[in-house]
């Protein structure tokens, strides 16, 4: 069994993304690599723990983090269930096995008062490339959309006159999205420039480079890095922290987890709970301030 029959079955059966596809596809790669030089392996489908724990401690000495290491594992892992599954291996190798230990990741938020600064006082350049760097931030951070999603948003998904925004999300998953009188007054705006370029070589994604051509990953982590640089001196800038602003600022306001949950996207809570440590820390200072016995 090919690790390409595998990577068929993700991309056409269980609908992964293009990007998640391509990294089972390198961890597989890189296992089948590890086997036929260290152990003289053609196929790697019916190793034994042993080789696979030979390949973790190169990975190690490597210097590949745990956390990296834990999802190359997954991969592998993912793999040798579908081969079970399809009756190529009697067991899977990695049935028994223990992720390594990992330290808590904490993306801190944008505060208020930075997205404020951002949106409100910052000055953006005038035209089209001001006014859609500015609904991008916008849209981000009232949606709390993924930086895929905003990308291959199509026009077809928007609905100005009711306010709402259709998004087709992991494994295809669709959901609405309200928009807020602000952002959709940015679409607006967005799309008298937008109309107004020399050329438009896709017409039907929204977003848009200034040579009319649909936007890209590194081109959104820009513009994110670029505007928040001058207003915060937070480490990690990028779409996926202002995801996490949108989620926690509705927490703190009183939202409620599975409302939050539905507008994220998630397929369960357990997803979103990682977004609510920020929250907590806010409601201990409400708490505290609040209660009678809280005063010292």
């Amino acid at each position: 069994m090919s690790v390409q029959s595998f990577i068929d079955y993700l991309s056409l059966e269980k609908n992964y993304s293009d990007h998640t596809v391509l990294a089972y596809e390198r961890d597989l790669k890189s296992f089948n690599s590890f086997c036929t030089v260290e152990y003289g392996l053609k196929n790697s489908d019916n190793v034994d723990y042993k080789e696979i724990r030979g390949w973790i401690v190169n990975l190690v000495d490597s210097g590949t983090s745990n956390r990296s290491i834990n999802r190359k594992v997954a991969s592998l892992k993912a793999y040798f269930k579908f081969l079970q599954r399809t009756g190529n291996i009697d067991a899977n190798p990695l049935a028994k096995h223990k992720s390594l230990k990992t330290s808590k990741k904490v993306e801190v938020p944008f505060s208020e008062d930075e997205m404020i600064k951002v949106l409100m006082q910052i000055p953006f350049e005038e035209g089209f490339e001001g006014i859609r760097d500015k609904l991008i931030i916008e849209l981000l951070y009232t949606s709390g959309i993924r930086r895929a999603e905003l990308i291959n948003l199509k026009i077809k998904d928007l609905d100005l006159d009711g306010s709402t925004l259709r998004v087709l999300g992991k494994r295809n998953k669709e959901r609405i999205i309200p928009l807020l009188p602000s952002t959709k007054d940015q679409f607006i705006a967005y799309f008298i420039e937008r109309n107004s370029l020399n050329t438009i070589g896709d017409k039907d994604h929204v977003f848009l480079s200034k040579t009319g051509n649909k936007i890209y990953e590194t081109l959104v982590y820009r513009i994110i890095n670029r505007y928040f640089s001058e207003v915060s001196s937070k480490v990690k800038k990028s779409p996926h922290i202002l995801r996490h602003t949108f989620a926690t600022h509705l927490l703190n306001k009183g939202a409620d987890l599975n409302s939050v949950k539905e507008l994220l996207g998630h397929s369960s809570l357990a997803s979103t709970q990682v977004y609510t440590h920020n929250s907590i820390a806010e409601l201990k200072k409400v708490h505290a301030a609040a209660h009678p016995r809280g005063k010292k």
